[in-house]
């Protein structure tokens, strides 16, 4: 995720200090990995310097001084053609887990051990989730069902993987 492009799209809404906005972002964004506030302060800092924000105000407080930011013209044609543009689609071809299983079979260890090992852990990921999904609201639902899908492809892949794993070590150990 762009943290600049989404701090960028939450001030299209009207101008608002880092705190709001590291406040907006974890409500509709950070719900597993919220912002810290030197992240926002450091991104908000290079958007001003690539032009793409402004300083709208300056309040004094009891601490340092609130700097609001407002979106400039160019920060909302750069959040446009962000939005546009579309995300390059993960093909997941170097796996930590095919990796894994892969070694686990050339240094003879149990392969299928560590494919039920990790069945195990996605289906406590996916009931973790589907709880997670049951209470939210409809975002958070969303959120969840992309997770639950891509789960459901690794534990479809952890299937196939399972009934080939003769065909695989012989594959791999006769290298």
């Amino acid at each position: 995720m762009s943290i600049g492009h989404t701090l960028l799209g939450l001030l299209e809404s009207g101008p608002r200090h880092g705190y709001d906005l590291k406040r907006a972002f974890d409500e509709k964004f950070g719900h597993d990995r919220p912002l810290h506030y030197g992240q926002v302060y450091s991104t908000m800092s290079r958007l001003l310097k690539n032009g793409l924000v402004e300083i709208d105000g300056i309040e004094a407080g009891d601490g340092p001084e609130r700097k609001r930011y407002a979106i400039t013209e160019a920060g909302v044609t750069d959040v446009r053609r962000w939005l546009a543009t579309p995300e390059k689609p993960e093909p997941y071809l170097q796996s930590t887990l095919y990796t894994k299983v892969v070694l686990a079979l050339l240094t003879r260890r149990d392969a299928s051990e560590l494919l039920d090992t990790q069945r195990s852990e996605h289906l406590r990921m996916m009931r973790m989730l589907t709880e997670r999904k049951r209470k939210g609201d409809l975002a958070d639902q969303l959120i969840c069902d992309h997770a639950l899908f891509h789960l459901e492809a690794d534990l479809r892949w952890l299937e196939l993987t399972a009934a080939r794993l003769d065909r695989l070590a012989e594959a791999v150990t006769a290298r």
